[in-house]
């Protein structure tokens, strides 16, 4: 693996299971057992009802572009090889919204509505990053 020399995660306790599961390739969100609603980003209690009573649920890992952005310049050193740097909203089907980047693709290919799908690096022996990348037709 690669010296990766980007600012990692700090993980908490209550996002610990998040990062455990991108370690395992694996897109998870919390669940509320309390009023059944799917939530992201990892919290310590549910926004909608308070309850504590949260589990983990994998999510499918396919989503949809809500809208996007490109980055052509103007970013810290450590990203500047990573120019052009796509940052896009995406909508999962489980009802959660996601900022994440858009890899695998060229700025001028990315649309609103574009399917996508969850691909992870492995960047540290400890931190795995969840990215997005267009789903291949024909696959």
């Amino acid at each position: 693996m690669s010296e990766y020399n980007k600012p990692l995660p700090e993980i908490q306790p209550y996002s610990k299971g998040y990062w455990d599961g991108t370690k395992q390739h694996k897109l998870l969100i919390q669940h509320c057992n309390s009023c059944d609603s799917n939530i992201f980003y990892p919290r310590r209690d549910c926004p909608k009802c308070w309850s504590q009573e949260l589990d983990w649920i994998e999510a499918s890992g396919k989503a949809e572009v809500y809208t996007y952005s490109v980055t052509y310049e103007g970013v810290e050193e450590a990203f500047v090889d990573d120019l052009p740097i796509i940052l896009a909203w995406i909508d999962l089907p489980e009802g959660i919204r996601m900022h994440t980047n858009l890899v695998e693709c060229e700025p001028e290919d990315v649309h609103i509505g574009m399917a996508v799908e969850v691909v992870f690096r492995d960047v540290t022996d400890d931190i795995t990053l969840p990215y997005f990348r267009p789903v291949k037709r024909g696959v």
